[in-house]
């Protein structure tokens, strides 16, 4: 069976279709989030140091890191960019002991990453166009790590899930002539938003399928991209993520954690609270109320998503007897600590 190994200094992740899903935490990535591109700018990495620790609580097995951001001060990220790269990925594996995916479209990013990672980190990514091939599989063989292998080519996305097969095969035959084997190609099929393309969820369980049985390849994807620009994304990811584990996917690259409620969120839900003429305990914390109306929790936790992906290991005996499944479950101590659900404690690893 295909198994895809990715280390870290003490710990090791194993992708194959006869284990665990893998979850990638994909929070430390300043795209889109123009508030940590800010803090990365000015040195802060508070927020880097928050989310690794809350996505090893909420189970993520690897974490992404993403250094992309384009200062203001120098737009050019060949310069910013590997520098960067290099203090966070020291910064996150000091934290925490899971291992590291370099994710970066700046060569110079991914080979600083992949010089400052201990153990055997997982590269992402390279795509079937020319250029890409030349400049990453040699970085691949040079390291000996896995790669994500995306399936576009210099002619784009394609629409057609067999193109994006033929691309996915490609980069695996341009591999194997660098002397990279089957096993450290981790193929992403491209999924692509279900409101825009209905036939956009059957067409990823039968590229995976495909690329299981003809490629003997682990898989990942972007997992909430299924749901972009829909309501309740969650409730799509949720059904997405097992049927995709079903069909044979191996990893997926996701937000493993459920965001803590806002305060506005709060004070809106107490204002229809008292609207209603609800008297609640003059002593009643927020947590506490966020836990009575179901608005969630003010504190960082595994999301929905972890939930599914949970039981659908139990279900496909990848859970053994359901000792994970039922430490999940489990309550937090009065520590924080002990269920996926409620966190962990944070401590800086010697």
């Amino acid at each position: 069976m295909t198994r895809t190994i990715v280390e870290s200094k003490t710990k090791t992740a194993v992708m194959g279709f006869d284990e665990p899903f893998c979850v990638i935490g994909e929070r430390i990535n300043p795209t889109g989030r123009k508030k940590l591109a800010a803090e990365l700018e000015a040195g802060d990495f508070s927020t880097v140091e928050s989310d690794a620790i809350a996505q090893v609580a909420a189970g993520a097995t690897i974490l992404d890191i993403n250094a992309g951001v384009v200062y203001n001060s120098n737009p050019n990220p060949n310069e910013t960019e590997p520098p960067l790269m290099t203090k966070v990925v020291e910064l996150v594996q000091g934290l925490v002991d899971v291992p590291l995916c370099i994710d970066s479209s700046v060569p110079g990013a991914l080979e600083a990453g992949l010089a400052a990672a201990e153990g055997r980190p997982l590269l992402n990514s390279v795509t079937g166009e020319e250029d890409r091939l030349e400049m990453v599989l040699p970085l691949v063989k040079k390291y000996n790590v896995p790669v994500v292998a995306i399936s576009n080519d210099d002619t784009g996305i394609s629409e057609d899930p067999d193109v994006r097969f033929a691309v996915a095969k490609k980069i695996v035959e341009r591999a194997a002539d660098f002397g990279i084997p089957a096993h450290d190609i981790v193929v992403d099929p491209l999924v692509m938003p279900i409101g825009a393309m209905g036939t956009a969820g059957l067409q990823v369980f039968t590229l995976v399928r495909r690329l299981r049985e003809e490629l003997g390849v682990n898989t990942t994807c972007g997992a909430s991209n299924i749901s972009f620009g829909l309501p309740n994304r969650h409730g799509i990811n949720n059904a997405f993520l097992p049927m995709a584990m079903g069909a044979g996917m191996t990893s997926a690259i996701m937000n493993p954690i459920a965001l803590p409620v806002k305060q506005a969120e709060i004070a809106a839900k107490k204002e229809a609270v008292a609207a209603a003429g609800l008297v609640l305990p003059e002593d009643m914390d927020d947590e506490t109320f966020c836990q009575l109306f179901g608005l969630g929790s003010m504190k960082p936790r595994a999301g929905k998503e972890m939930e599914a992906i949970r039981a659908a290991n139990f279900l496909t005996n990848n859970d053994p007897h359901g000792g994970n499944w039922i430490k999940f479950n489990k309550p937090p101590s009065a520590d924080g600590e002990g269920s996926g659900r409620g966190g962990g404690r944070r401590r800086r690893r010697a």
